[in-house]
């Protein structure tokens, strides 16, 4: 008496069966879907991880950077390769090489360049892998395909040698190419749907630096006297007794005057 175990691994129409019978070709479908299905895994996690740290760095970006007295005070806050600290790197550099320049053009021009520069460099390295997990995704179900093919022609050819098309000839070779096609889709779906998901939250990265850089371009351009405020900021001037409300006068009503503080030295 056989025991299920026994009767589960002499099991003929189940996976290593399938890629038994159908040879070489079987085999190379399989290791090529499962070599795709890694790969594509690996470039999801990595890229999650990648976009995470991001979101973190431009968390402390707003709670740290802009409560600091000058640019190199605040870059000295930010993660050391960190894309924000890229960015604020990028802009003290061309600060200092727009007064080099022998034909000097608009520092506004120059600045938003170099700054759209940096971010474009930023959104190629996000951007970095996602092509293959598109590859993947367009491709597999195609080499899905071909073992699909392969294993519907092994099924003809043994009902023309047996002369009959009974279930126990056709079985193997056809379990084999509905194997191959169920493999493609497991190996596309993950795949189309990881690259969806990580390009939507590269623009979600790509927005929060491009604000992050709008907002670094004014406080260059003034001298330090235009930044955002930010929530920890705002909470402390309202604390204050006497703070200024928006539109110019003290919680007590009274109008207060505003001076230019001046341009701070980077």
């Amino acid at each position: 008496m056989t025991t299920p175990a026994a009767a589960h691994a002499e099991n003929p129409y189940g996976l290593m069966a399938a890629l038994e019978q159908g040879g070489v070709l079987a085999w190379a479908v399989f290791i090529i879907l499962v070599v795709m299905s890694a790969a594509s895994w690996y470039i999801l996690f990595t890229k999650l991880f990648e976009q995470q740290k991001i979101f973190n760095q431009g968390r402390r970006a707003r709670t740290t950077f802009w409560q600091s007295a000058n640019l190199r005070e605040g870059a000295s806050k930010l993660d050391k390769n960190s894309a924000y600290r890229q960015l604020v790197d990028d802009g003290i550099l061309a600060q200092e090489q727009h007064t080099k320049l022998t034909d000097p053009i608009d520092q506004h021009d120059w600045m938003l360049g170099s700054l759209a520069r940096s971010q474009g460099a930023i959104a190629s390295r996000l951007s970095s892998g996602l092509a293959l997990l598109a590859t993947v995704g367009s491709t597999s179900p195609f080499v899905g395909l071909f073992g699909t093919v392969v294993g519907i022609i092994r099924a003809l050819v043994k009902i023309g040698a047996s002369g009959q098309a009974s279930i126990d000839v056709v079985a193997g070779p056809v379990g084999e190419a509905l194997i191959m096609t169920a493999l493609g889709l497991a190996v596309a779906v993950p795949a189309v749907m990881g690259y969806n998901w990580l390009m939507r939250r590269n623009k979600a990265v790509l927005e929060e630096l491009a604000r992050f850089s709008n907002d670094l371009h004014g406080y260059m351009m003034s001298g330090g006297t235009v930044k955002p405020v930010t929530a920890g900021a705002a909470a402390a001037a309202a604390a204050r007794p006497g703070a200024a409300s928006p539109g110019g006068t003290t919680a007590s009503g009274t109008a207060t005057g505003m001076t230019n503080p001046g341009p701070k030295k980077i």
